[in-house]
């Protein structure tokens, strides 16, 4: 009896960690209320590097901020919403053109979902040979999805020519994406599309326009600490004073 019981809890051990290994590239931790973190990984200059994007439950549904960066989580994202909270995905917004925010505009599109950028980011997409969604936003909007209203905001040339900020009023959530760095970072990072001379007086905008948040999630790394938008002004003035 004894061999049947170790065989059959081996079994049980070894589904477990297998569905520890396959869900390992993609993360979700709850933030607050109906809002929820993921976050995927992908290498930068041979890093494992994690990138956060946010969904939100609604009763119309559920909507994606950004893409995951890994493509091989474009489909498990939905599976995991689906399984988490029998829902489905509505809308997903990309925040900039970068790959790590637009990988799974096209994807997205193909299952139905209503995908937005910017026209600015759409321009720069086509160009740059990424994925372009079906709307294009030509100004800052707000979005009513079901019972929460969020608003686009454009504060300027920072990390890329085209970033937005994502504002959740009621909640106090700044969805700040790669304009905005982690308390982790020492560096504004990937600055290959970026205005050093602008980049301050962007992040400062954003300061300005959605005064004490409650919540900040940057693009990449530790999303827990509401200062990051403090933290990245400081690095981009330090920049900007650089020969």
């Amino acid at each position: 009896m004894r061999p049947v019981i170790l065989m059959l809890t081996c079994f049980l051990l070894s589904g477990s960690l297998f569905k520890q290994q396959a869900n390992a590239n993609l993360k979700i931790t709850r933030l607050t209320g109906d809002f929820y973190i993921y976050t995927t990984y992908n290498y930068y200059k041979g890093n494992r590097t994690p990138a956060n994007g946010l969904y939100l439950l609604t009763n119309k549904g559920a909507v994606i901020i950004d893409t995951p960066w890994d493509s091989t989580q474009f489909q498990p994202l939905l599976d995991s919403i689906w399984a988490r909270h029998h829902q489905k995905v509505v809308l997903c917004l990309a925040t900039h053109f970068h790959e790590d925010r637009t990988g799974g505009l096209a994807y997205y599109r193909q299952q139905g979902i209503r995908t937005y950028t910017t026209r600015q980011t759409d321009m720069l997409s086509q160009k740059r040979g990424m994925k372009r969604a079906q709307f294009l936003l030509t100004k800052d909007t707000t979005f009513t999805v079901g019972q929460h209203s969020f608003q686009t905001y454009f504060p300027g040339h920072g990390h890329a020519p085209d970033n937005i900020v994502v504002w959740f009023k009621k909640e106090r959530v700044l969805y700040g994406g790669c304009l905005i760095k982690s308390m982790e970072d020492n560096s504004l990072g990937n600055m290959g599309d970026a205005s050093v001379k602008d980049y301050a007086q962007t992040v400062a905008n954003v300061q300005r326009t959605y005064k004490n948040p409650t919540y900040v999630i940057p693009g990449h790394n530790d999303w827990t600490n509401p200062e990051s938008v403090s933290h990245t002004l400081t690095m981009a003035r330090q920049l900007q004073q650089k020969p």
